[in-house]
């Protein structure tokens, strides 16, 4: 039996724990190293090699995200599943622009996870049900009548900042404190993204922008 040997990066200790007890129970998995954020991750990926590495979105000083376009850039052929508690659109179109293998809800059952963890491990892609048809709408309801570079309107610097920012799912808040700004502006320069692209939510938001190259 091939072992697949794996790194998981989460920023609690005790789901890592769970997870890797969890884990362990099955015999062709092997957690071989734990991270708390997505730079320690980078560093046991280069250390260990694992076969596949398991991300959480949302972790501290680099998330989840950051680090697969980290990976990208260096180690393009890793194989890679993020973990998340929120079904998000947003984040899942950033993590396929990116190429991700997998893209799992925690609440997972441990026989769904090993058996995702051993298709990605072999080559597959495995993304959560219904995530093909969410995305081929959303583009598929992207007007096309205008060129590929250009924006209808200008987006200014900011609100191209705050346009990948929600490509990486984070909320008005947590975009706010990123850029040291109020929330209540961060509200109105999404409105004014979204009246800019033409869309009504933030999902065509991030589809249009990847549509017209600007993210």
């Amino acid at each position: 039996m091939n072992t697949v040997r794996l790194v998981l990066a989460d920023d609690h200790a005790l789901v890592r724990q769970g997870l890797r007890s969890l884990l362990e129970l099955t015999p062709d998995l092997r957690v071989v190293g734990e991270a708390s954020d997505g730079e320690e991750a980078l560093r046991k990926v280069a250390e260990l090699n694992p076969d596949v590495v398991l991300l959480d979105v949302r972790m501290p000083r680099m998330t989840g995200l950051e680090a697969l376009r980290a990976l990208r850039l260096t180690d393009a052929g890793r194989r890679v599943v993020l973990l998340t508690t929120f079904d998000e659109d947003a984040v899942l179109i950033e993590a396929l622009r990116l190429g991700v293998q997998g893209f799992l809800l925690k609440d997972v059952s441990l026989e769904e996870l090993a058996e995702a963890i051993r298709r990605v491990a072999s080559g597959q892609t495995l993304l959560p049900p219904g995530v093909a048809e969410r995305v081929a709408r959303g583009m598929a309801e992207l007007p096309r009548d205008f060129p590929h570079a250009d924006l209808p309107e200008g987006l200014t610097r900011r609100e191209v900042e705050v346009l990948r920012l929600i490509a990486r799912g984070l909320s008005n808040r947590e975009i706010a404190d990123a850029l040291g700004t109020a929330e209540g502006t961060v509200k109105n320069q999404t409105s004014s993204i979204l009246s800019k692209l033409g869309v009504r939510d933030r999902t065509r938001a991030v589809l249009r922008a990847m549509e017209l190259g600007c993210l």
